[in-house]
């Protein structure tokens, strides 16, 4: 082994454009990777195997509870490469939110096991890279639907019905912006998950109606990116924050930042991920009506903005 070298790995966050809460029964989820946050990690020798990163930096022996998924992802990766016995020092940094719904724990999965294998030089088949991060996945979330790991390492977005294979699709808008505004508060995605339970049992026959709309909107989503057709996507966008909303799993900071965007000239605004906190998006345009949009939203509150074209083909 050369003590020289240092292996990297990316990887970026995620969002969820449409579907939330409804995949939970069985509709469909459309989420792509967002580059404008990522995970990076930077691999080399050491003496002991230690972890480097914003909430811990020590042995990896000694990573606290809430890092277990990290330890995991490390030491599942050691074994798959046959390098149990290695001492490294693994480096993390990330500008990705965590309990954002950005898909963090994944993101920080991703870049450990691709950052290992390049330490190793060692080619990472995109099977063996999902198999060890969802390994990770179940460790910090218990049931992960895939979803996570498949976007925060891949580069198109995904088509995703529970118990079916993950599809993926081209982002065919051209002139669409995607902003992204953080609350600052963190998502409460298993409260609102049991709360859409528990409203289920109360009244199966309305909350049924708005997962089954949820789903139609979703699927007509994706017929639309196809067609290329932005202002549709941005009306399909606000009619799903609407049956999000009536699934109580909205709040007020979405719900000021969702108004805040479409006065300022938004063709769709809706939260995106859990709710209840977390991250909420909005669709333009333009970049100058992007940028229009994020200055407003900060503004409004919001503790950071990012932009991504969705007409960038990688």
């Amino acid at each position: 082994m050369n003590k020289e070298k240092t292996g990297h790995g990316q990887a970026s966050g995620k969002i969820i454009l449409m579907g939330e809460h409804s995949v939970v029964y069985g509709e469909p989820a459309i989420a792509f990777p967002f580059q404008e946050t990522f995970i990076s990690t930077k691999v080399e020798s050491d003496t002991t195997m230690t972890v480097d990163c914003h909430y811990f930096s020590g042995r990896l022996s000694d990573v606290p509870h809430q890092l277990k998924s990290i330890k995991e992802a490390i030491n599942q990766t050691l074994m798959t490469l046959q390098q149990e016995d290695a001492t490294l020092k693994i480096t993390i940094t990330s500008t990705i939110p965590a309990e954002r719904g950005m898909g963090s724990s994944a993101a920080t999965a991703v870049a450990i096991v691709r950052g290992m294998f390049d330490y190793f030089n060692v080619p990472c088949a995109p099977d063996t890279l999902l198999h060890l991060v969802n390994r990770a996945e179940k460790i910090a979330h218990g049931n992960p639907s895939g979803i996570d790991a498949a976007a925060t390492s891949g580069s198109e977005p995904l088509f995703f019905i529970k118990g079916h294979p993950l599809e993926t699709f081209p982002m065919n808008v051209s002139n669409a912006f995607l902003i992204v505004a953080d609350t600052g508060i963190k998502g409460q995605t298993r409260a609102a998950v049991r709360d859409v339970a528990h409203l289920f049992e109360q009244n199966k026959q309305i909350v049924s109606q708005h997962i089954t709309e949820l789903g139609r909107l979703t699927k007509l989503a994706k017929q639309v990116i196809l067609a290329d057709d932005v202002h549709t996507l941005g009306n399909v966008m606000n009619q799903a924050q609407e049956q999000l909303k009536a699934l109580t799993v909205s709040n007020d900071q979405l719900d000021q930042l969702v108004a805040a965007a479409l006065e300022n000239g938004a063709l769709g605004a809706k939260l995106t991920g859990g709710g209840r906190g977390g991250c909420m998006i909005a669709l333009a345009d333009s970049k100058a009506h992007a940028e229009k949009i994020a200055a407003a939203l900060e503004k409004a509150g919001a503790k950071a903005t990012w932009i991504q074209s969705l007409g960038v083909k990688n």
